[in-house]
């Protein structure tokens, strides 16, 4: 979905000052209440806007280390192998992927000891043919999405 200049303003507010009202979002934006609603009812529909509760920190939960962990999956267990991730409650996000494996996970855990429990439960999983595990030492960018709202705003509005 294209973005123009009023969605990339919208968004960065989200971004920017995400417990602020509807209302208020409409006075600072300059617009009609019902515009930035119908604005924001169409992001939410077409996919954009995906989400509004708060952003956690894993490590702020207790769970300082983050790993990557590729998993390499028996040939036609893949949907199997992904069902089962889905139950345990370190893999905070996973991938099918290409290259090297099968899929991607993010993993986060308490400490070393705890990372090495996480990861042999996985590679007992049905399916699991071997995995892969990479330790991030530090976090260099954050994740974001403001820098690509901002590029297609400015794409957008460019003749």
């Amino acid at each position: 979905m294209a973005v123009d200049e009023l969605d990339t303003r919208i968004l960065r507010l989200l971004i920017e000052q995400p417990r602020t009202s509807v209302r208020e979002y409409a006075r600072i934006l300059g617009v009609a209440r019902g515009t930035l609603q119908a604005r924001l009812d169409r992001l939410e529909r077409t996919g954009v806007i995906t989400g509004t509760g708060p952003v956690l920190s894993p490590a702020a939960l207790g769970h300082p280390v983050l790993a990557f962990v590729h998993i390499e999956v028996t040939q036609g267990r893949l949907d199997e192998v992904g069902d089962a991730l889905a139950a345990v409650p370190e893999i905070v996000e996973a991938f099918s992927i290409t290259g090297g494996g099968d899929l991607l996970t993010r993993v986060v855990a308490r400490d070393n000891a705890h990372l090495e429990d996480v990861i042999q439960r996985l590679i007992q999983l049905p399916g699991v043919v071997r995995t892969r595990t990479e330790v991030a030492l530090r976090e260099r960018v954050a994740h974001r999405l403001l820098p690509l709202v901002e590029a297609l705003g400015r794409a957008a509005s460019k003749p």
